[in-house]
């Protein structure tokens, strides 16, 4: 599996049948941080709450059209690192030159091929040059290939869950998960249910695992968990 399906990806697609058709394809490429919108202001509410590395963009939508959107995202320089591809029935010439003019970096005709889909994502996240194979936080040092985790030097030991809790929490900086949000993400492992009330164990290890450093993923009341802004 790519490193790279570790990549956040917004799916913007205003018909539920296809936003969840292009949902199973991601997830049969192995990408699990999927995040879903149906129109143009519920799309960019999501973007500034919780950027995402990667937007698959239908032109035709609600509020806010595809194109607009597009360009928003741009003209913003804390998203315009954010790779576009545009989603569209559309094939007309100059559709596709608005698209790229107003920041898209791609632009797929429905229908699509799904292999297609997935080559293109992966391209353009390989090309955009992100790490998403090691984070750093403070003096934590994660490694998401070698699935170690360093504290000034010292390895770590952790469970398969207490290293993506961390991970989830390390991508996310300041970002409040809740229960349910961090337990989606660990029921992704085989053979493992685990409760919501679960995650609190999980993360009361991890705090202690990790020390003094422990100290900086907080509870949030009602909310959830957070990792504590640098």
């Amino acid at each position: 599996m790519s490193k790279y399906t570790d990549a956040k990806i917004l799916i913007i697609e205003d018909e539920p049948q296809i936003n969840r058709l292009i949902e199973l394809v991601l997830i049969s490429g192995g990408y699990y941080r999927i995040r879903k919108a149906y129109d143009g202001k519920e799309a960019l509410d999501i973007i500034k709450t919780n950027k995402p590395d990667l937007v698959l963009l239908d032109v035709m939508l609600p509020e806010i059209d595809g194109f607009e959107l597009c360009k928003i995202i741009k003209q913003d320089s804390d998203l315009q690192s954010i790779q576009v591809i545009m989603l569209t029935a559309r094939k007309m010439e100059e559709d596709i030159l608005a698209g790229f003019e107003n920041g898209a970096i791609d632009y797929i005709s429905k229908p699509f091929s799904n292999k297609v889909l997935l080559a293109r994502i992966k391209a353009h996240l390989e090309n955009c040059g992100v790490n998403y194979s090691s984070k750093k936080y403070k003096n934590i040092i994660l490694d998401n290939e070698k699935k170690t985790v360093k504290i000034n030097e010292k390895i770590i030991n952790l469970t398969r869950f207490e290293f993506k809790i961390l991970y989830t929490l390390m991508s996310n900086i300041g970002i409040v998960f809740s229960r349910s949000t961090l337990l989606q993400n660990l029921r992704g492992d085989e053979g493992f249910e685990i409760s919501e009330r679960a995650i609190d164990v999980q993360i009361v290890n991890l705090r202690r695992k990790l020390g003094d450093s422990g100290k900086d993923i907080e509870t949030i009341r009602g909310a959830g968990y957070r990792l504590k802004e640098e």
